[in-house]
């Protein structure tokens, strides 16, 4: 802790500059979330070419500087309920996982009105980009893992889960490993057929009125052996269709992967689980580097 003593009538300017210094130092500290290691950024790359029908697709790629081994990957989805958001917001969050060694991957995808399983293929595509791709910026092609945020942590799980999306990609499931931050949309299906049609039109426009559609957008669905590995974490004040859809989700996927690891965080709510990694010290970093570290000793 800093500590100030300020006399009456006399004025420590040694002492302020110093103690301000320490203070800015500290602060930056924490910004750059305890290390000073450097970081390449390569930005705005189109994985996904512009269509006389759709928009062309990019992400951010942020790397360490050194080079003294390949590097996992971390493949990062935002939420913004399929409908908002973008890769430059999260910046920070390529920034403070390259600076532990891991190669972070920000991406860009299809917003409403496209429809999911454009904003899932796309997420596929952005996969099979890094698959074949990351190699030149120091990662591991061999230990690639994905994360998501609310609507990114429903696409994030389902084309972990489901074939269809990397099969369109033209690639195999490359995946080693999934991570859930407060994930919506696991049970689109179960949350839907509750839900009054005028009251959820932006999600209908997003997964249709088709109520397959909804069994084929949800995860839960396509939970199978040999699957990759979930790390899953949720708001203990998230929203309650949040905490029902995990309720239902966590025992299926438990049949599967018995030795899950899912930590309720107490007192969060849906948004302070994206932006606890604002704070470079957040304990999210080294469980998340752990369990990417963990399941690659499994793998091999």
């Amino acid at each position: 802790m800093l500590m100030y003593t300020l006399a009456v009538g006399h004025t420590p300017t040694l002492y302020i500059r110093w103690g301000s210094f320490c203070f800015i130092a500290l602060l930056l500290l924490a910004h750059t979330g305890c290390t000073f290691k450097g970081v390449r950024r390569a930005k705005s790359i189109v994985y996904q070419p512009a269509t006389a029908l759709a928009a062309g697709q990019a992400l951010n790629v942020f790397s360490p500087k050194t080079k003294e081994k390949p590097w996992p990957v971390l493949v990062f989805v935002h939420g913004g309920s399929w409908q908002s958001g973008n890769k430059a917001t999260y910046n920070f969050l390529g920034n403070r996982f390259a600076r532990r060694g891991v190669v972070a991957v920000i991406i860009d995808y299809p917003l409403s009105p496209a429809q999911y399983p454009a904003m899932a293929l796309s997420t596929a595509l952005a996969v099979a980009w890094v698959y074949k791709n990351i190699s030149r910026y120091g990662g591991d092609s061999s230990r690639i893992f994905i994360a998501g945020h609310s609507a990114g942590g429903h696409l994030a799980a389902l084309v972990g889960t489901d074939t269809t999306y990397f099969n369109q990609a033209g690639v195999h499931n490359p995946l080693k490993g999934i991570v859930l931050l407060d994930a919506a949309g696991l049970d689109m299906f179960g949350y839907l057929t509750k839900q009054v049609a005028a009251k959820d039109r932006a999600y209908l426009d997003v997964f249709t009125s088709n109520p397959q559609n909804w069994k084929n957008a949800s995860a839960l669905y396509h939970l199978h052996l040999g699957m990759p590995p979930f790390l899953i974490f949720r708001a203990g004040n998230t929203y309650q269709s949040i905490k029902t859809s995990h309720n239902v989700f966590i025992p299926a996927l438990l049949a599967y992967q018995p030795t899950l690891v899912y930590k309720v965080q107490a007192g969060k709510h849906h948004i302070g689980m994206i932006t606890q990694f604002l704070n470079g010290f957040n304990p999210r970093y080294k469980d998340i580097k752990q369990f990417m570290e963990k399941t690659n000793q499994n793998k091999s």
